[in-house]
């Protein structure tokens, strides 16, 4: 079947329809949602029952690197700052020092085991260097893993933030297999360019962006997620115009905004949310119907070998040198060892020799394939399991409670509050998003003239406005005393 205009939004639908709904079973037998997806796609593709013929790198790039950018910057608006605090450095060391050792190990392994040149060696192990975001965030969270102590935030930090490496080293060595009469060395600039770029510009772009959305007044509560993405794509865009890595970019400016009060903020995060997982449906069909089954079957051999080397030997020496700088317990070393999964970043990224036309593209690709296939499958199936072999998971009965859970939950740490704004105080005339709330209360409600209104980050307080507080904490009610200049103290003894 040949894609068409006429067909394409049948098919499209009928296959996201398929994919969610074989998703929605895959659970029941421990197979990972993302390769259910994946084997939709090859199901449906040319050698597929379905028989669509698809063999367009250039175009699959693009649905990649589109894909990879909602992913990113949803995982970023999604990552707590206060929870990454304690172990950023260890997650700047596994995406940085970690990839790049994965890469040379097992670059050097496929050319010791191989024809391949060093250089195409090197290549092949930068393309599967990174642990995969949309796989690592999925999974966690769809199988609601709880781990003991900092062991998530750090998995899924390091998965968030270790693309922009791979995608470096990627198109680094592309470039020296390309023209070979480069010395590796010559690669040290690029570096340096592509992630002080990308950083600065990322922070840059998210205090931009933060501005933008809390002055702008859109008519509608629905644009603010559409100007957002727009915002996303201008950071990706500008940041590669101007040499940077577009990729850190995007997920660092999503940290700031999503550690940072901005208008509308629940209602952007639950739209980004769906269209991460629209964009990791649509990127998992969209690799499986570009890979062809048959070609894929003569590299089964080599594959075999360098997914065992990745996963036993590459992936936790690098795990374990990268982490020798800190202290931490031998068994949850071995965990986020465990936790490297591969699945569609390194598929895109095997694109790009493909558009190079370099001689060894299109096993290079297939081997990828495999490679990612059988990480899901192994390490995806397994990580509750290792986590209560290891002993880092924690006990269902002490899984941290959401603030939801919380809030109607624990009866005795939830508080009520109506405060009236005089006229004279600071807040007035500004809107409740530069107010800078605590984040664990909120404006439930606001009584003026007479009327309820339910307010939003845009809503300006206006004088003699009562404000029904809802807190989960006292600690949380002082707070929002002082942060509303008021004396709590006084207040209370004016209600008695």
């Amino acid at each position: 079947m040949h894609i068409t205009t006429e067909n394409i939004l049948l098919i499209g639908s009928l296959l996201l329809l398929i994919s969610i709904l074989a998703g929605k079973t895959s659970y029941k037998f421990g197979v990972p949602t993302l390769i259910l997806f994946l084997l939709v796609g090859i199901l449906a593709g040319s050698e597929g029952i379905g028989e669509i013929h698809f063999n367009d790198p250039q175009i699959a790039q693009f649905i990649g690197i589109v894909s990879l950018n909602f992913i990113l910057f949803s995982g970023g608006l999604d990552t707590s700052w206060k929870s990454i605090k304690p172990v950023v450095w260890h997650g700047v060391s596994l995406s940085t020092l970690g990839v790049l050792l994965t890469a040379l190990s097992v670059g050097v392994f496929v050319w010791f085991i191989t024809d391949f040149t060093i250089y195409e060696g090197l290549l092949l192990g930068a393309i599967v260097s990174s642990t995969d975001a949309a796989a690592v965030f999925s999974i966690l969270r769809s199988k609601n893993i709880a781990l003991k102590t900092n062991l998530r935030p750090t998995l899924e930090l390091e998965s968030g933030s270790n693309d922009p490496m791979a995608y470096f080293l990627t198109i680094a060595f592309l470039g020296l297999v390309v023209n070979q009469d480069k010395s590796i060395y010559s690669i040290i600039p690029l570096f340096l360019q592509q992630i002080l770029i990308g950083a600065a510009l990322g922070f840059l772009f998210g205090k931009l962006s933060k501005k933008l959305i809390n002055r702008i007044k859109l008519d509608f509560e629905g644009l603010y997620p559409v100007l957002v993405i727009a915002l996303m794509f201008i950071t990706f865009s500008a940041t590669n115009f101007l040499g940077g890595n577009g990729f850190l970019a995007v997920y660092l400016s999503a940290v700031y905004l999503g550690n940072h009060d901005i208008i509308h903020k629940r209602t952007i995060m639950k739209m980004f949310d769906g269209l991460a997982w629209l964009m990791q449906i649509v990127l998992f069909l969209t690799l499986g119907l570009l890979v062809y089954p048959s070609h894929v079957l003569p590299v089964v051999g080599i594959g075999i070998f360098v997914s065992v080397f990745l996963i036993l030997i590459a992936r936790p020496i690098s795990v374990f040198i990268s982490l020798m700088f800190f202290k931490m317990k031998m068994r949850r070393r071995f965990y986020i060892s465990w936790v490297g999964l591969r699945g569609a970043v390194p598929i895109v990224f095997a694109t790009y020799p493909l558009l190079a036309g370099i001689e060894k593209a299109d096993m290079i690709f297939n081997i990828v394939f495999f490679v990612s296939l059988s990480s899901v499958l192994v390490q995806g199936t397994s990580l509750s399991l290792i986590a209560k072999w290891l002993h880092v998971a924690l006990p269902e009965k002490a899984k941290p409670k959401s603030p939801v859970d919380t809030f109607l939950n624990d009866g005795a740490k939830s508080f009520i509050r109506e405060i009236v704004i005089t006229e004279n105080n600071h807040s007035v005339g500004k809107a409740i998003v530069d107010l800078k709330f605590p984040r664990k209360a909120i404006i439930a409600m606001i009584s003026r003239n007479d009327k309820f209104i339910t307010p939003n980050g845009a809503t300006e307080i206006e004088p003699n406005d009562m404000l029904i507080i809802l807190t989960e904490d006292q600690d949380t009610l002082k707070e929002v005393y002082k942060c509303l200049n008021l004396n709590m103290q006084e207040e209370e003894d004016e209600l008695i």
